[in-house]
C-alpha cells in the first residue's frame, strides 16, 4: 500500500444519458440522468483507493452543496483531504456531460469559478512521506513550481504528469516529470496521428523520462530508455461508460509502477484495467469483477 498525492481538480459531473447524440438545435429527452463526482485526479485517486493505496487530494474546494457532494464522495472513498485549501466563495467545477448509450461516447461543457491550487499551498506539504506524487498538467507556471520544489525536497519520491490537452507554456513541465502520460487530443493537436510518432519526438529531449500515450482502441504505447513498449486496448464486451477511462488508465499504470513491474507489463495492466471501466458505470467497479 503506498501513499499517493494527487495535485488536480474534483468536479461536480451531471450525466444525461441519450440513445444517441442530438444534432445542433433538437430537443431530446435523457432516458437517465445521474450526478457524480469527477475530475481528472480525484478520479484516479478513486481507482487506486480501491486498488489499495491511501490517496490524498490537493486541490481546492469551496462551502456550498455541490462542494459537500463532492467531499462526501472522497470520503467514501477514503480520500484524504487534509492538503485541500478550502474557500468561503465561488462555484466548486461542474462538468454537463452527454453520454451517448449508442457507442459509449461523452461529450462534456465544463464551467468554473474557482481559483486553481497555488503552489504556496503546495510547499506546505510533506513530500517525503509519499511514495507517488501525481499532477495534472494544467496551471502551468505553479505547476512548474510544484514539481521543481518536489524535485528539490523529495528526490526519490516518482512525480507524473498528465498532459490531456495543448496549454500555453506545458512543455516547460516535462524535463520536472518522471513518467509523462500524454493524450490522443494532445498528441493530434502537435500533428501526430499515431501515438509511437509523440513518443519518438520527445524521447531525445526528455531520454531519462518515461514517456505513454494510451490511444483508445489502438491500445497504448510507451516509450523509456528501454525501448518501446506497447499493449493492445481490452474492450469489454459491450460498451457501457467511457467517462473516466483515462483516469483508470493512469492509475493502472501507477499502480503497477509502484509495484515494480517492468513498463510492458504495466501497461497492459492500465490498458485491462482501462477496458473492464468501460464496461461499467462509474468508477466504483474494481470488486466487480477488474483484476489488478
Amino acid at each position: 500500500m503506498a501513499n499517493i498525492l494527487a495535485v488536480g481538480i474534483a468536479t461536480l459531473d451531471i450525466i444525461n444519458s441519450v440513445a444517441a447524440y442530438p444534432a445542433e438545435d433538437d430537443e431530446v429527452r435523457a432516458i437517465d440522468q445521474r450526478v457524480c463526482r469527477g475530475g481528472n485526479a480525484t478520479n484516479t485517486l478513486t481507482v487506486l483507493s480501491q486498488l489499495g493505496h491511501r490517496g490524498h487530494w490537493a486541490g481546492v474546494m469551496v462551502e456550498e452543496p455541490d462542494g459537500r457532494h463532492i467531499e462526501a464522495d472522497l470520503e467514501r472513498h477514503r480520500i484524504d483531504r487534509s492538503a485541500v485549501l478550502r474557500l468561503a466563495q465561488g462555484k466548486v467545477p461542474t462538468s454537463y456531460i452527454t453520454h451517448n448509450l449508442a457507442n459509449g461516447s461523452r461529450t462534456i461543457i465544463h464551467y468554473r469559478d474557482l481559483p486553481e491550487y497555488p503552489f504556496a499551498e503546495f510547499k506546505k506539504l510533506a513530500l517525503g512521506r509519499f511514495h507517488w506524487l501525481h499532477f495534472e498538467g494544467r496551471n502551468v507556471a505553479e505547476t512548474r513550481q510544484m514539481l521543481a520544489w518536489a524535485a528539490a525536497q523529495a528526490p526519490g519520491v516518482t512525480r507524473s504528469l498528465e498532459i490531456e490537452k495543448e496549454r500555453d507554456g506545458i512543455d516547460a513541465l516535462f524535463p520536472l516529470a518522471d513518467v509523462l502520460l500524454f493524450s490522443r487530443p494532445f498528441a493530434r493537436g502537435r500533428g501526430h496521428d499515431e501515438a509511437l510518432s509523440l513518443l519518438r519526438a520527445l524521447h531525445p529531449r526528455y531520454p531519462a523520462a518515461t514517456l505513454v500515450c494510451a490511444w483508445g482502441a489502438a491500445g497504448a504505447w510507451a516509450l523509456d530508455r528501454h525501448g518501446e513498449h506497447h499493449s493492445p486496448a481490452f474492450a469489454p464486451p459491450r460498451p457501457v461508460d467511457t467517462l473516466g477511462a483515462g483516469d483508470t488508465f493512469n492509475a493502472g499504470l501507477i499502480d503497477a509502477l509502484l509495484q515494480r513491474q517492468d513498463l510492458g507489463t504495466a501497461l497492459a495492466q492500465a490498458c485491462r484495467l482501462a477496458g473492464r471501466k468501460c464496461g461499467y458505470q462509474g468508477l466504483d467497479f474494481i470488486n466487480q469483477g477488474a483484476q489488478k
